[in-house]
C-alpha cells in the first residue's frame, strides 16, 4: 500500500466557490450537478424490492406507509424493477444533466413497464432518449 501525505486547504473564494489549495497549485473545485431523477427513482426500486424479498416489509403498502407516499406511486416506483437488466443499468448510470430539464421522466416508462420483451423495451428507452 503506498500513503501519500500533503497538507490542502480549503477556501473560499470571492464568489463563495470552494477552492482547493496544495502548496502552491491552486486546483477550483467543480460544484457537482445532481442525480437525475429517474436514476435515483431506479435504485430506490430496486432497495424497495430487495426489502420486500427479504421480509423486511410486510408488503406494498406498509412499505408505503414508512416512504411516505401513496400505495399506487409506490407500486409505480417498483414497477421500474420489470425493466430489463439493460434498461436499468442505463437509468442507473445516466449523465448529469448541465442545465434545463431532465431528458427522462418516470412516466414516459410506464409503458415501457408492460413490455414483456427485452429488446423492446430497450428500443423504447432508445426512442425517450432521443
Amino acid at each position: 500500500m503506498i500513503t501519500v501525505s500533503q497538507t490542502i486547504t480549503l477556501t473560499k473564494s470571492n464568489k463563495g466557490r470552494n477552492r482547493l489549495q496544495a502548496g502552491d497549485a491552486v486546483i477550483p473545485v467543480r460544484p457537482r450537478g445532481s442525480i437525475p431523477r429517474i436514476s435515483r427513482l431506479m435504485a430506490l426500486a430496486i432497495k424497495y424490492q430487495r426489502m420486500l424479498d427479504r421480509g423486511e416489509v410486510s408488503g406494498v403498502t406498509e412499505l408505503a406507509r414508512l416512504c411516505h407516499v401513496t400505495q399506487p406511486r409506490m407500486s409505480q416506483i417498483l414497477n421500474l424493477n420489470l425493466l430489463s437488466p439493460s434498461v436499468q443499468e442505463k437509468l442507473l448510470f445516466l449523465p448529469e444533466p448541465i442545465s434545463g430539464k431532465p431528458t427522462i421522466h418516470e412516466r414516459a416508462l410506464r409503458f415501457a413497464c408492460t413490455v414483456i420483451d427485452w429488446e423492446s423495451q430497450s428500443r423504447i428507452l432508445a426512442k425517450i432518449l432521443c
